[in-house]
């Protein structure tokens, strides 16, 4: 092949950068310093008691043999040194743009660097490539001193780069990276030859003796354990053991498994997982004919599946295009090491590098709780987040997928202030001109995020318009919309799903994630955790979970087979901490440890999720292979577990910290009292939550004959179903403090919607409820129940937003205290991340004013925790609603029909003294 038959490929120039002409002008002569500068902390707020942090900035000096010069000030060091290099080359009077190669520039580069690799200089040199050239001179016969050029191609970066820049579609083809290096076989000099049918180059004189001797040592016969993965689907992957001899190269052996000749028939991919791991997969090279310049650079996707044997698991892993069947292995040779490095490759190894792939895997591995937790569903505090952050694991996401990286953009809602990338500092206040007279704004932030393939075309971006108190909240909230957003569309449904805050680019979302359907369309496990039993064994004394929650537990996940005679262990912890309410882990775990107290032990079961995650899961994959051949349905899933112990929310503790007893048992103590007062026979209670209220009346002697509570929270709703069954059950051959109680029923649904059940009770409650729904919702719930349900009473409680201060100021700090959280509590902030609003005295007054006057209703006010009399008033502040003279008849409108929106969660009746339930 002549240098008139090299192809003429669309080639990307390769631009120098300053300091890399620099480098080819005075070599090392070119001397950079770089120097970390030091910034007054207190510009601008002079009166600070402690130094701002802040991004370092840098700044190099760069010494040529004439002179030196200093660049600007920079936020990276590699900036710094770039601009150092520009301002020389100004100063000499260069112009990069001028002083680039040509088109051709790479081709002359790829031959002078081939012509080096087997140079004398470059053989006792200890990296990757070069214990290759060491290795094949142990090959006998015609193959001694040949080395494969797929090897080549793939192990120096230098000539992977180059060929990049020649054609860019070889980053993802190995096939292609070798054709680039034949095509110029012609062209290398004399004193080293390429075999363009056998695929492989060599010296044409041998090294010196004295150079090789030293270099030939003998290795030790070793197996190495990999994965066989089969192009097609339809065939199991499988554990392989690879039997390397002392006195061969290594991929011979490989090829052998792979049914062709010898190495220079094998293609390698680029290394997988981490910088300084040498696994990769291997795969036979197509016929000999795929190598002919005359095909043009078929896409070898279209090739390989032309012939049906393109293989979509390994190229999903690797990124690249891989035909055949191929061998997934962990070995090779390593920087700064003569020896060959190998590590076994298990089935868990090759299954966690396909969960890697999507968001939720990547979660799931950076906790190593592979069949237990799931990927959040909010950022609430740093403090209670555990595993990865939502930034790093987009960021991790971006790079397995070989994506660009994911830019962030936060904007503020200060006037000064419009936009800035992520790696500004946005300022903490500003200032704004109003009546004549400067008055602070509470600066809030958003983040929208973007993400790019390697080609910068845009795959998705996500504009959400909720503003966060603190930037990195925002960052954080928006790289998790994208994660969930990605991580449905590639596990579940596949087809992007456009919402309002998030837009897809189908076209290019569809060309990056093509493979993803077919890799994860069988991954199933069991999320519906309905009509789940737990069986939850010792005292029910102490503290137990509730929303905001940072519990800890021990768990073990043990793989059952039909009958129980035998289990294996797949996963276990003995500290795991993750927050209630948020997602974080499975639906059954969680509805399990929200009944529990702590020290009490738990077990239940659950369906056999798909033997990949399985796999993922298990350290000893030979065995759990073993069991999981023998095909049964009676194979499931036991998770053991145990909760060690409870941080509650931060307004539990700030209300603890305070008030004695606790501000939550004033205001239930405060309901009780009214209710032993109205001789009411019916309550139902809005927003029952675990149920606490309801619990609390079974010790009181009241007039109640039926009692109800209404939640949203199917979990908690289980938590109060329990307790309650508990209570009543125990209390059954007893006299029970409440002896006129008949009937209690638990509903799921949300109390903004009509339920006609919810018609003629005499008394209404809802305690510290409000708080957690949007302003506009907490108004429709009191127009609901003051004008469809019309209790007689209705008792409504929330906190009070000016006694927060004092609240805040009493709050125990802890070294492990969330410094973000600390800021919050001292700027008076709300009591509880989940609350969307908090009233004072005057906006909650005006709201129950209102609302009784529009409903023919009277309503008194009072609280509980502080005094009416002293400021700034109760720490809790309740409303109690009662409904006019003329209404009294009126129990429930007649125009109402009946609706039943509300599911029946639990019930029981004092006729036969038992319950049901669908918990």
């Amino acid at each position: 092949m002549d240098n008139e038959g090299t192809p003429n490929v669309a080639m990307k120039k390769a631009n120098l950068t300053p300091k890399a002409i620099i480098y080819k002008k005075f070599g090392d002569k070119a001397v950079y310093k770089v120097e970390e500068l030091e910034e007054s902390t207190q510009d601008g707020c002079p009166r600070l008691a402690r130094a701002q942090k802040r991004p370092p900035l840098f700044r190099c000096i760069l010494q040529l043999p004439e002179f030196s010069v200093v660049s600007e000030t920079c936020k990276r060091k590699k900036d710094a040194e770039q601009s150092a290099a520009e301002i020389a080359l100004h100063k000499l009077g260069i112009h990069p743009s001028m002083n680039n190669p040509t088109v051709q520039d790479p081709w002359d580069e790829l031959v002078a660097r081939v012509s080096y690799l087997f140079s004398n200089e470059f053989l006792p040199t200890l990296n990757p490539l070069s214990g290759h050239f060491r290795a094949v001179l142990r090959r006998e016969g015609d193959l001694n001193g040949s080395v494969p050029i797929s090897v080549i191609a793939s192990c120096d970066s230098k000539i992977n780069n180059l060929c990049k820049s020649i054609n860019p579609k070889a980053e993802s083809d190995p096939l292609l990276l070798t054709s680039l290096i034949m095509m110029n076989a012609s062209r290398l000099p004399k004193s080293v030859y390429a075999s363009k049918d056998q695929l492989w180059v060599c010296r044409k004189d041998p090294y010196p003796t004295e150079i090789v001797q030293p270099l030939i040592t003998q290795e030790e016969s070793i197996s190495v354990q990999a994965m066989h993965i089969p192009y097609s689907q339809e065939k199991t992957v499988a554990p392989l053991t690879l039997k390397f001899s002392s006195n061969g190269y290594y991929l011979d052996v490989i090829a052998q498994y792979l049914g062709v000749t010898n190495a220079s028939r094998v293609l390698l991919s680029r290394t997988i997982g981490k910088a300084s791991s040498e696994m990769r997969f291997y795969f036979a090279i197509p016929e000999p004919s795929m190598l002919d310049s005359s095909m043009d650079f078929l896409n070898m996707n279209e090739v390989s599946n032309s012939k049906g044997t393109f293989n979509s698991r390994a190229s999903y892993i690797s990124g690249q295009i891989i035909s055949g069947d191929a061998i997934l292995a962990s070995v090779g040779y390593m920087w700064r090491s003569a020896d060959l490095f190998h590590e076994d490759v298990t089935p868990c190894t090759y299954y966690r590098l396909i969960i890697s792939k999507i968001p939720g895997g990547i979660f799931k591995l950076s906790r190593e709780a592979v069949l237990t937790s799931e990927l959040p569903l909010g950022f609430i505090t740093r403090t209670n987040w555990r595993g990865l952050y939502p930034r790093e694991i987009l960021c991790a996401f971006c790079r397995n997928h070989r994506l660009s990286e994911p830019v962030f953009c936060t904007k503020s809602n200060s006037p000064f202030e419009t936009s800035q990338s992520d790696k500004t500092t946005v300022a903490e206040s500003a200032l704004s001109a109003s009546g004549g007279r400067s008055v602070p704004i509470e600066i809030k932030f958003r983040c929208e995020v973007k993400l790019f393939s390697r080609c910068q075309d845009l795959i998705l971006e996500c504009s959400p318009k909720q503003f966060y108190k603190r930037q990195n909240d925002a960052i954080q909230n928006a790289a998790l919309t994208v994660l969930s957003c990605l991580n449905t569309s590639l596990k579940d449904s596949y087809m992007p799903l456009n919402l309002v805050d998030v837009r897809f680019n189908y076209e290019n979302f569809v060309k990056v994630f093509s493979l993803c359907r077919s890799i994860h369309e069988s991954w199933a496990m069991d999320l519906n955790c309905r009509n789940q039993i737990f069986k939850i064994e010792g005292p029910e004394l102490g503290s137990s979970p509730c929303n905001g929650s940072l519990v800890c537990i021990r768990y073990f996940v043990y793989l059952v087979i039909e009958g129980g005679d035998a289990k294996e262990c797949l996963e276990s912890c003995d500290e795991f901490e993750f927050e209630i309410g948020n997602g974080a882990v499975l639906p059954h775990l969680e509805a399990c440890v929200i009944q529990m107290f702590v020290d009490q032990t738990a077990s239940f079961s659950m369906e056999l999720p798909s033997k990949e995650w399985i796999l993922a899961a298990a350290v000893d994959s030979a065995k759990i292979l073993s069991l999981l051949s023998s095909k049964s349905e009676g194979h499931c899933l036991e998770y053991n577990l145990s909760l060690l112990r409870i941080v509650e929310p931060l307004e539990e503790r700030m209300e603890q910290a305070l008030f004695s007893p606790p501000l939550s048992k004033q205001r239930l103590e405060y309901a009780l009292q009214h209710i032993k007062k109205s001789d009411a026979t019916s309550l139902v209670d809005f927003g029952c939550g675990s149920g606490s209220l309801l619990q609390s009346i079974l010790d009181y002697p009241t007039s109640l004959e039926k009692i109800a509570g209404v939640d949203i929270s199917q979990k908690s709703l289980n938590r109060a179903a329990k307790v309650l069954h508990t209570k009543l059950s125990s209390n059954s051959d007893a006299i029970m403090p409440s002896a006129n109680l008949k009937s209690v029923l638990l509903y799921e649904g949300s109390i903004t919607v009509f339920d006609s059940r919810m018609c003629a009770f005499d008394i209404g409650t809802c305690l510290e409820v409000i708080e957690h729904m949007e302003e506009d919702q907490a108004c429709l719930f009191g127009d609901i129940v003051l004008s469809s349900f019309r209790p007689k009473i209705l008792i409504v409680s929330t906190p009070n937003y000016e006694y927060n201060v004092i609240l805040q100021r009493s709050n125990p700090s802890s070294h492990e205290d969330d410094p973000d959280e600390k800021t919050q509590s001292e700027s008076c902030k709300f009591r509880n991340h989940d609350h969307k609003f908090e009233w004072t005295r005057k906006q909650f007054s005006h709201w129950a004013l209102e609302l009784a006057k529009r409903h023919n209703y009277s309503v008194e006010f009072g609280g509980v925790g502080g005094s009416a009399e002293l400021e700034p008033g109760f720490a809790s502040q309740i409303a109690v609603f009662r409904r006019g003279i003329q209404s009294q008849v009126d129990d429930c409108p007649m125009n109402i029909g009946l609706s039943h929106c509300y599911e029946v969660i639990w019930e029981w009746g004092c006729s036969n003294s038992v319950s049901s339930s669908l918990w």
